[in-house]
């Protein structure tokens, strides 16, 4: 095996264990994004994603060695993004969460809701509990690295998590998981939160790092407002996103558990703010779509393509079709359907009614009009 092959082989190992950081519900297809990133630019130009989920724009634009930048409103997924792309040093990942073990042994818990005492047995909330206080996820890098370790397990399956029996990609509500639960008599079994994550980690860096010399940019916060950040990693040479779907997911309550971890309330609450719930009211939505797509204009190169993968229900289709017509006047647009595969936003976890699929909005640069600097002889 030559060496080049061999590297090429690596890389892709190392990217694998990274890129898919995050169980996300609505996931963007990496092939995808890898596929769009390849066909509308080059090496060295720059890829926006303005509703960046948990970053897979982000990660396949590294991966190609272009630059990229994103905004996402919820902190969940927030922090895979930026880990997934920025990953911290092993060594001292492992001694941070050996000094949050050491840190959680012998502390008194506190008085919680009866949730919690169904979903984690006494050590893993113990350690949790500390983690929780202790890790500044929001600045420090190698702090949020193991915060996101946390939170993939924080829920999941039993044999393989730090919870009770729960589904993994989403929170499930209070009063039934504990229903639940006490139907099958199953209490929380004994765990070892270091022992878990420790193993969690060694697979995570089984085959190094990968980097290069990509400008990532991912940030937390309401692309209404914030988008503007980003214009020092443009200009852009596309768009390349997916909004959230009108009325179909609130990713706010399906990650309450996990947001809790990152400080937020102990009980589930429908919002968190603006643009953080299930996105119902069609006003806001509309308004949502218009502004970023706006914004998002502002930053992108003349000759750039915006690519946009959306739902094929009518008011979420026209809506987006309407908010990007206005945002790029001077652009063809095509419409590619895709059919339901897998989990996709129109696909809600449990739901096999049949779905209308999503459908791919691609932007393109119309033609320039050359005009002649010969006159005809015949004139």
């Amino acid at each position: 095996m030559s060496q080049m092959l061999h590297e090429i082989m690596l890389q892709r190992k190392q990217l694998q264990r990274w890129v898919k950081l995050g169980p996300w519900y609505a996931m963007f297809p990496l092939e995808f994004a890898q596929a769009s990133i390849e066909q509308h630019t080059k090496p060295g130009q720059a890829v926006l994603d303005p509703f960046m989920g948990r970053g897979t724009t982000l990660a396949a634009a590294k991966m190609l060695e272009r630059h990229a930048a994103g905004v996402e409103i919820n902190p969940v997924a927030w922090v895979y993004a930026k880990v997934k792309t920025e990953p911290c040093d092993k060594l001292l990942l492992l001694e941070r969460l050996e000094e949050v073990n050491r840190l959680s042994k012998g502390t008194k818990l506190q008085q919680m809701p009866e949730f919690y005492k169904w979903c984690f047995c006494d050590e893993v909330l113990r350690f949790l509990l500390i983690a929780r206080s202790e890790l500044k996820w929001k600045d420090d890098h190698v702090d949020r690295t193991l915060m996101a370790i946390i939170l993939v397990d924080l829920h999941g399956n039993v044999e393989d998590s730090l919870s009770n029996q729960m589904r993994q990609t989403k929170s499930m509500a209070p009063a039934y998981s504990i229903n639940w639960w006490k139907a099958k008599d199953m209490h929380p079994a004994e765990k070892d939160a270091y022992a878990i994550l420790r193993r969690k980690i060694e697979w995570r860096y089984k085959h190094g790092l990968f980097s290069n010399k990509s400008k990532i940019m991912a940030l937390n916060g309401d692309s209404t407002s914030i988008l503007k950040e980003t214009a020092e990693i443009g200009p852009f040479h596309l768009l390349l996103t997916s909004p959230p779907y009108y009325g179909i997911i609130n990713y706010n309550y399906d990650q309450w558990l996990r947001r809790w971890m990152l400080g937020g309330p102990e009980l589930p609450k429908y919002s968190a703010g603006k643009y953080q719930d299930r996105y119902d009211n069609k006003i806001q939505y509309q308004e949502l779509l218009s502004k970023v797509f706006g914004e998002s204009a502002k930053l992108m190169h003349e000759r750039a393509h915006v690519v946009v993968r959306t739902d094929a229900r009518v008011f979420t289709l026209e809506s987006t079709i309407k908010a990007l017509e206005e945002a790029f006047p001077g652009k063809s647009i095509k419409k590619v359907k895709r059919p339901v595969l897998g989990k996709t936003q129109t696909r809600l976890y449990g739901d096999q009614s049949k779905k209308p699929g999503e459908v791919d909005l691609i932007l393109k640069p119309k033609p320039r009009q050359r005009t002649s600097q010969v006159k005809s002889r015949f004139e």
